[in-house]
This record gives structure tokens, C-alpha cells and sequence, in this order.
């Protein structure tokens, strides 16, 4: 299938939304991978320790990853009016050898994980800035079959 990672292309078999350690995941990154499983409806797979969703149909992408923003806007909008800022964004990872597999051996893929930011202001002290990447949520683009 093809997909659109905002303005990125990519041809893969298949993306997976994935919980990791759901016991130690924090509220937002539950929501998030609830909002991508009621959006898809596809069957998730329970691991020992992570539960994942695999998109195979390109439109069921599209209406994931806008799950994913809606739920991410609605956090930004809570924010405390005039002292909180709230942003977000995507950062996207892979390691790979010159033959195309990762440090575990396996052929190399495109992790996606957020980075959440928090701007705190109060009125006569310095700005305060906090990032907390969620990397209990993550998605994984995976490559072509004997594309290494």
C-alpha cells in the first residue's frame, strides 16, 4: 500500500500502532491508541507486554493518523488559557547496517514516536519548558518484502 506520513511517501505492506507496556503507558498514550482502534476497527494483538494494531488498506491509515491528531488538538485544548502552551510533534527513528537490518538483526523499519511540549508561563517568573517523548505509543512503517 501507499501512505502519506504528512508529505512523506512511503510503499509498505503494512503500519502498526503499537502500546507498549500498557501498564506503565500514560493516560494520553491510551487514549491515543483507543482512538486509532475505534477509528480503524481493526482486531489489536495482545502481546506479554504490548498490544499492537496492523493497517494494511491505505484509507484506514488516513483515518488513524487523523484519530491521532484529533485526540492531540483536544490536549493542546485543554491547556490552562494565557499560562500553559501545549504542542506536538512526530520523530521519526531508524537504524540500520549497510545490508538493511537494525541492531536486533531484524530488517530495518521507520519507527514513529510524539514528543509532547509543555510552556508554562507565570506572570514574573522565567518561562518554563518541559518535553516528554511518549514512547509507550509508536508507530512502525514497515519496508517492502526483498527491499534490503
Amino acid at each position: 500500500m501507499r501512505i502519506e506520513f504528512y508529505g512523506l511517501a512511503f510503499d509498505t505492506p503494512s503500519v502498526t500502532f503499537q502500546l507498549a507496556s500498557p501498564w506503565r503507558a500514560s493516560f494520553l498514550e491510551h487514549r491515543l491508541f483507543e482512538a486509532v482502534r475505534k477509528a480503524t476497527q481493526v482486531a489489536e494483538e495482545k502481546g506479554p507486554d504490548e498490544v499492537q494494531l496492523e493497517i494494511t488498506d491505505p484509507k484506514i491509515w488516513r483515518s488513524a493518523l487523523q484519530a491521532v491528531a484529533r485526540v492531540l488538538k483536544g490536549w493542546q485544548e485543554d491547556a490552562e488559557p494565557g499560562t500553559e502552551r501545549r504542542s506536538w510533534r512526530w520523530l521519526l527513528e531508524a537504524d540500520t547496517d549497510d545490508h538493511g537490518y537494525d541492531h536486533n538483526g531484524e530488517v530495518v523499519s521507520l519507527l514513529g514516536f510524539l514528543r509532547v511540549s509543555l510552556d508554562r508561563e507565570n506572570p514574573g517568573e522565567p518561562a518554563k519548558g518541559e518535553d516528554i517523548d511518549l514512547e509507550g505509543f509508536s508507530v512502525r512503517i514497515w519496508p517492502q518484502k526483498g527491499s534490503h
